[in-house]
């Protein structure tokens, strides 16, 4: 049976995820897990594809950038699906169940690593090159825009986890803001 598995890091971007469910679907998987979650985060439903694949199955993936966050990672996971008799299909790589294809899977995953670490290095880099030209603020501050609305629906007797929902902000933000105002 073929297990597909899809991500998105976030909501926004629902057509990287229909554009992976599109590609599975044309690969032949029988069921597909997806979440949108960042790759750093908890994904329950990598977890539970992995628990779901038995001997013989194939878990399928779109790209190596959706699986695994670091070459460990990519590695740890592939392990998991081999030792539950299963292979790992990575479709934009081809076949990695033989040989040659886990070199290139192992390279290829090396590779991608290393270009995030570059990227994220670069942007680190242009942030504080921006803030030593003081071109850069950083993220505007939208909960504390919002103190006043979370003051009136607090003194209305919403709870603090039904003001974050309403206003679209963290819950802790609200906690944040209701601590730092006087009574």
């Amino acid at each position: 049976m073929k297990v597909g598995y899809a991500r998105t890091s976030t909501l926004e971007q629902q057509a990287g995820l229909d554009a992976q469910f599109r590609d599975l679907k044309a690969a032949e998987c029988e069921k597909i897990f997806s979440e949108q979650v960042s790759a750093v985060g908890k994904r329950l439903q990598l977890e539970a594809a992995i628990d779901f694949i038995r001997e013989g199955d194939i878990l399928v993936v779109t790209k190596l950038c959706r699986l695994a966050r670091s070459t460990q990672h990519l590695l740890e996971i592939a392990e998991r699906v081999k030792a539950k008799g299963a292979d790992l299909c990575i479709l934009n790589l081809g076949d990695t169940s033989t040989a040659t294809g886990r070199l290139m899977f192992t390279v290829i995953g090396a590779i991608a690593c290393f270009e995030r670490e570059l990227m994220l290095e670069r942007q680190r880099e242009g942030i504080a090159k921006a803030k030593s030209e003081g071109k850069y603020k950083g993220r505007k501050p939208t909960a504390r825009a919002r103190a006043a609305e979370i003051a009136t629906l607090k003194a209305d007797g919403v709870r603090p986890t039904d003001i974050a929902r309403r206003l679209g902000i963290g819950r802790a933000s609200v906690y944040r803001i209701l601590e730092s105002r006087p009574s």
